[in-house]
């Protein structure tokens, strides 16, 4: 199910019944194992996968280099932005590094500055990207 989910997940009004037949459950069943994916952690959301620059949004990569008592309050503060859609802690001197993507009403800058002013740390390296190779990932699932 893991597989078909990643890649021809029914774009209807009863998805999960869809599956069922292909699958050869009932729907009730489906949901069911889809909820114990989530609870246990297979899966984070389900959900669609938009190309933000069409939709009139624009994107950036930063990096920030965060001493480590302070991490878990920097990655909390930085989460709460809703324009925050991933952070990593790395293995690097610049140790955070989030993805930002704003609607065209507003701008990276300004929400980096807001980001800025709430951590308290002034250098964030701002990557944006200059030409989109690959976006989509998927893991082949057996035995799950």
């Amino acid at each position: 199910m893991l597989n078909i989910i990643q890649n021809d997940f029914p774009i209807e009004s009863r998805p999960f019944l869809t599956l069922a037949n292909k699958l050869d459950m009932t729907e009730e069943e489906v949901i069911e194992l889809m909820k114990k994916f989530k609870e246990s952690g297979y899966i984070r959301r389900l959900g669609g996968v938009f190309d933000s620059g069409k939709l009139g949004y624009t994107s950036t990569l930063c990096a920030i280099e965060v001493p480590e008592e302070r991490v878990e309050e920097v990655a909390s503060i930085i989460n709460g932005y809703s324009g925050v859609t991933h952070n990593y802690l790395r293995m690097h001197k610049y140790n955070m590094w989030f993805t930002l993507t704003v609607s065209t009403s507003e701008s990276i800058e300004d929400t980096l500055e807001k980001i800025k002013n709430s951590i308290k740390i002034n250098n964030i390296l701002v990557l944006n990207s200059l030409n989109t190779f690959k976006i989509k990932v998927n893991f082949n699932v057996e035995g799950v």
